[in-house]
C-alpha cells in the first residue's frame, strides 16, 4: 500500500522503516523537515507539509498519525479540510479514547473512515514488531490491515472493537504497566537494601529463565542493571504519559477498585517532589502529639 505518515520522532520513525521493510511506500513527512529527508535516503517519499503528503497520494487514501496527543486535532482538523469520502485516518498516537471517538464523529460526517491504533513497542518495534490494538469500523479496518500485519509481529494485531476501542484497551494497558513497573522497582529496591550484598544483574537474569515472574520488562531492567553505570547516572524522577491517569478515572467512573494501577501513578507524582510539603507536616504532626524526634534540613 502507499500511505502518509505523519510524525517521525521516535516512533513514527521506525514504524516507516518497517513498513518501507514490508513492502509498502511511505510519504513522510514531519515539521523537522530533516528526518522525512533522512527516511527519504532510505526508500520513503519525503513531503514538506500535511498538503504536500496527500497530494502524494492517490485516492482512496490512508495517513497514519502519529503525533503527542496535543497536536493531534490541529492535524485533524488540516487533514478534515484536505481528505475526501472513503479515506481513512489512524491515529497511533497516546490519545485519550474519548477523543478518539469524537474524532471518529467528526470525520464519518464527511464520509472519511478513522482508526485507533493503540500502540505499544517502543523502541524496540522495527525490531520485533509493535503490538497493535485497532479500534474502528469494519470497512476501515479491513482497508488498513495490511499495514497493520506489516508492523505487528505474528499474532500481534486485533481489531478489538469501534472507534475508540484501540486506544481504550492501549490506556489500561499501559495503567497495568504502570503497576508491573513498580512492583519490579519496589521488590528491587528490597533486595539492594539487604544485608546480603546481593548481585541485582545477575538476579534479573536468573528470574527471566523460567520464574513466575519473568517477562520483557524483566528483561529490560536486567539490561538497565548491567554495570550499574546507567542507573547511577539517572535522576528518580517518573514522568507519566497521561494514560495511568486516564485508567485511573476510568476505574472510578466504572466503580472498579484498582489499588495498584493508581497507588504507581502517585508514586510517579512523588517522585517529583525534591522535598515532600506533606511529609513535613506528618512530621510536624508526630512531633505535637509524641514529642517524636524531627530531622532538620
Amino acid at each position: 500500500m502507499r500511505l502518509a505518515m505523519i510524525g517521525l520522532g521516535k516512533m513514527g520513525y521506525n514504524m516507516t522503516l518497517r513498513l518501507l521493510g514490508g513492502g509498502h511506500e511511505v510519504v513522510a513527512v514531519d515539521r523537522n523537515l530533516d528526518a522525512a529527508r533522512e527516511l527519504a535516503g532510505k526508500g520513503a517519499i519525503a513531503a514538506e507539509s500535511v498538503a504536500d503528503a496527500v497530494g502524494k497520494l492517490a485516492s482512496p487514501r490512508v495517513v497514519w498519525v502519529m503525533v503527542p496527543a496535543q497536536a493531534t486535532d490541529a492535524v485533524i482538523d488540516e487533514l478534515c479540510e484536505r481528505l475526501a469520502k472513503d479515506d481513512v485516518v489512524v491515529d497511533g498516537g497516546n490519545s485519550n479514547w474519548k477523543d478518539s471517538q469524537a474524532r471518529a464523529e467528526r470525520l464519518a460526517r464527511r464520509g472519511i473512515g478513522f482508526c485507533d491504533a493503540g500502540t505499544s513497542g517502543g523502541v524496540w518495534g522495527l525490531k520485533n514488531g509493535y503490538c497493535l490494538m485497532v479500534g474502528g469500523a469494519p470497512a476501515a479496518v479491513k482497508r488498513c490491515e495490511p499495514i497493520f500485519v506489516t508492523l505487528a509481529p505474528p499474532d500481534g494485531y486485533a481489531h478489538v472493537g469501534p472507534a475508540g476501542a484501540g486506544h481504550y484497551v492501549k490506556m489500561v494497558h499501559n495503567g497495568i504497566e504502570y503497576g508491573l513497573m513498580q512492583a519490579y522497582a519496589e521488590g528491587f529496591e528490597i533486595l539492594k537494601t539487604s544485608p546480603f550484598g546481593l548481585d541485582l544483574h545477575r538476579i534479573a537474569g536468573l528470574w527471566g529463565r523460567g520464574s513466575v515472574v519473568r517477562s520483557w520488562l524483566l528483561e529490560l531492567l536486567e539490561s538497565a542493571l548491567e554495570g550499574d553505570a546507567e542507573l547511577r547516572s539517572i535522576k528518580g524522577w517518573v514522568e507519566d504519559s497521561g494514560e495511568g491517569r486516564w485508567t485511573v478515572q476510568a476505574a472510578i467512573d466504572q466503580n472498579v477498585p484498582a489499588p495498584v494501577i493508581t497507588l504507581s501513578l502517585l508514586t510517579r507524582f512523588r517522585s517529583r517532589q525534591d522535598e515532600s510539603y506533606g511529609a513535613k507536616l506528618l512530621a510536624a504532626l508526630r512531633n505535637q502529639f509524641g514529642g517524636h524526634a524531627v530531622k532538620k534540613s
